[in-house]
């Protein structure tokens, strides 16, 4: 097994002006990326996740902290493997082919003779859905098609990790949405290890085998799509990582009084009187007013055609939500009285 694995890692930049001191930008990472899996690192801008990939790839020293591939240390006290030695692979944002080689050229260009020999050019080419592109130059290509190019060029040396840059960001949504499932199957069927850099919550989550979310410089958490989604960490997190909900709430006989009503909670209640509530969306039910149900106004809808995504006043006039309901119906106009329902447990943290 060859786990990537990082502990500790600290990364700081030095400031130009003369008074300047130390910017840090890593702050103590701890990441692991099993072997085979792809690993998603989800954060937003100015987190660190980007510096992050360039310690990997070994384009920069880390301070402090370790960096190993299985029982083989790249990065660590007196220690840093230069980035060619390494074995990791980089997809940029942009594919950055070389103009002047072809589609093979491009993908053969880190193999020795003896695998071009053995048609691993043809087979890599294959896998990202380009066979039979070997003869044509990046300019007769899409964006899309040069980057699974990129890819197929970072997968033919079969490299120990895929370090993947934000590579779909300069593409429409329709194909990247396409690229994203074809990438997956092609790292999943050579059986590579990958890191996804990105700050697309949609993207780590429906490609990633495991996501790990970056705030100022640390991993705050890591687990599959569906814990970090479902269970976050804190309440940043849950709003980061999704749609979310967020409710002043305090602890009470069945889990957590809340303007929506008393909510379930996952797990125990914090111990404290004062509590931060988050619900999902997708996750308030709308229907018509009932005694049973919390009364709310819609104040707008936005229509995207699989669902439509409600605000909602709530009768103590002070209170605005939002829930996201599925199109088969009609869902109501901006004015509509409607009545509120929460389905499922919520998450709760002290306020």
């Amino acid at each position: 097994m060859t786990d990537l694995t990082v502990t500790g890692v600290h990364k700081r930049f030095w400031r130009r002006e003369a008074d300047g001191g130390p910017v840090p930008a890593l702050a103590g990472v701890d990441l692991t990326v099993p072997n085979g899996l792809l690993v998603a690192v989800l954060g937003p801008s100015g987190c660190g996740k980007t510096t992050l990939l360039r310690c990997l790839a070994g384009f920069e020293r880390i301070d402090e902290g370790t960096i190993r591939l299985g029982d083989r240390t790249v990065a660590g006290p007196g220690r840093h493997t230069p980035p060619h030695r390494r074995r990791f692979a980089i997809v940029p944002q942009e594919g950055a082919l070389f103009p002047h080689l072809s589609v093979a050229g491009n993908v053969g260009y880190g193999l020795d003779r003896a695998a071009r020999d053995r048609g691993r050019v043809e087979e890599v080419l294959e896998l990202v859905g380009l066979a039979g592109y070997g003869r044509r130059m990046p300019h007769e290509l899409s964006g899309g098609q040069q980057q699974r190019v990129a890819v197929a060029r970072a997968l033919a040396p079969r490299p120990a990790v895929i370090l993947l840059d934000e590579p779909f960001s300069a593409l429409d949504a329709h194909l990247r949405a396409e690229l994203r499932r074809d990438i997956r199957q092609a790292l999943q069927e050579d059986g590579a290890t990958a890191i996804l850099v990105t700050h697309d919550q949609e993207e780590a989550l429906s490609l990633a085998d495991r996501v790990a979310v970056m705030r100022d410089g640390r991993v705050v958490q890591q687990g599959t799509p569906t814990e970090v989604y479902r269970t976050p960490a804190d309440a940043w997190v849950g709003s980061f990582v999704g749609g979310a909900v967020l409710l002043p709430g305090e602890p009470s006989l069945t889990g957590v009084r809340t303007a929506l009503g008393d909510l379930a909670l996952r797990g125990a209640p914090p111990s404290v009187p004062a509590l931060t509530v988050l619900v999902r969306p997708e996750q308030i039910a709308v229907g018509p007013p009932t005694p049973d149900t919390v009364s709310a106004t819609v104040l707008a809808r936005d229509f995207h055609g699989h669902d439509a995504l409600l605000t909602l006043r709530l009768a103590d006039e002070t209170t605005t939500v939002a829930a996201r309901v599925l199109s088969a119906v009609d869902p109501p106009d901006v004015g509509d009285r409607v009545g509120l329902r929460v389905t499922g447990p919520a998450s709760a943290w002290p306020a």
